[in-house]
């Protein structure tokens, strides 16, 4: 019974293969668009069915990786906000971007779409973690919620 009591020990390390001189920075919202639709997206299933992707970047805009948080259907995919701050948290971000896709090609974002903005914007600020922008891609274009002015 007395080693179910004792608490557990955690190490955190924090490893990376690039320098961050290396490192894009990321401005605009196309820019983010040119990075998923040249690096991440499989244009084979952009239009199949729907992943969910958070960018992550440091302090001065500096991308430190993307990470795959949930692939779905024809059009919907799971968006836990607990995967994604986790992510965010592990991957040492300070700033976020939300990326998704529409399988229809619709930019037009749904109102669960607006609904995951604002609880991650708001679980986000809980950690200090900027949420900048929530992407719609579709392989013709996107809607950035930043540029329409739906992020504050």
């Amino acid at each position: 019974m007395e080693n179910v009591l004792k608490v557990c020990d955690v190490k955190l390390t924090y490893k990376t293969k690039v320098k961050s001189s290396e490192r894009p920075v990321i401005v605009l919202a196309e820019d983010v668009y040119r990075l998923l639709i040249d690096y991440v997206y499989d244009k084979e299933i952009i239009q199949y069915k729907e992943c969910l992707k958070l960018i992550l970047l440091n302090k001065a805009g500096k991308l430190l990786g993307v990470a795959h948080i949930s692939e779905g259907g024809i059009d919907e995919t799971s968006a836990d906000i607990r995967i994604i701050m986790q992510a965010a948290i592990l991957g040492n971000a300070t700033r976020i971007i939300l990326a998704h896709n529409h399988p229809s090609g619709s930019l037009k974002p749904s109102t669960v779409d607006n609904l995951l903005t604002e609880r991650v914007k708001n679980a986000a600020k809980l950690f200090n973690i900027t949420l900048l922008d929530h992407i719609i891609v579709t392989d013709s274009g996107y809607f950035s919620y930043l540029d329409e002015g739906r992020i504050l």
